[in-house]
């Protein structure tokens, strides 16, 4: 399979490099000063959270812990919003200040859950940090505390955020384009989807 430079596959970057590093240390900054003296839990979802979790974890110098969730949709039959649990926490969160830390929600769905699913363990708090948000896509109210950027309803990779697990490694946040991203759901490399 050939190797694709950004160029050929980014027709518009949205974020630079720059601006999400920057945002970042705002956001850690936030945190810091919200849950000074509570060592929260900092918790995410596999995979595309990696890169924000990460330069997030460096952000704050307040003493903390994280663990990770692994999900996957339980396939055409399941409804929207329906997660199998691949990976549970090996923390227990009851009693603890939980912060989930998401890399983009748009409809919010699998999000509604997943902070059900951690409210019944009891936890002492739980909020959500998102760096990417898409809120005209979403279906569901949800509280989030932090907030990085809002972006437009297009398909956009990097910095975590993939197409068919690739991009991620990108250091910035671009709009696919379209000559990757046809209409019929295959990519130009011939993938089914």
């Amino acid at each position: 399979m050939p190797v694709q430079s950004p160029s050929t596959v980014i027709s518009e970057v949205l974020l630079t490099e720059q601006q999400i590093q920057r945002r970042v240390r705002e956001l850690g900054a936030a945190i810091s000063a919200d849950y000074v003296d509570l060592e929260p839990v900092l918790v995410g979802v596999l995979r595309g959270v990696v890169l924000f979790m990460a330069d997030l974890m460096r952000a704050i110098p307040i003493p903390f812990s994280i663990d990770f969730l692994s999900i996957t949709s339980y396939g055409a039959q399941a409804g929207p919003g329906q997660v199998r649990l691949l990976k549970d926490l090996e923390t227990s969160i009851e009693g603890r200040h939980v912060l989930f830390v998401e890399d983009m929600v748009d409809t919010g769905l699998t999000l509604h859950t997943l902070l059900r699913m951690l409210r019944a363990r009891d936890p002492a708090s739980l909020h959500v940090c998102t760096l990417f948000d898409k809120p005209r896509l979403r279906l569901v109210k949800l509280p989030l505390r932090y907030v990085g950027f809002e972006l437009p309803d297009r398909y956009v990779v990097g910095y975590g955020l993939d197409y068919r697990q690739r991009y991620r490694n990108l250091p910035f946040v671009g709009v696919l384009a379209a000559q990757v991203l046809l209409p019929n759901g295959v990519g130009a490399e011939g993938e089914s989807s």
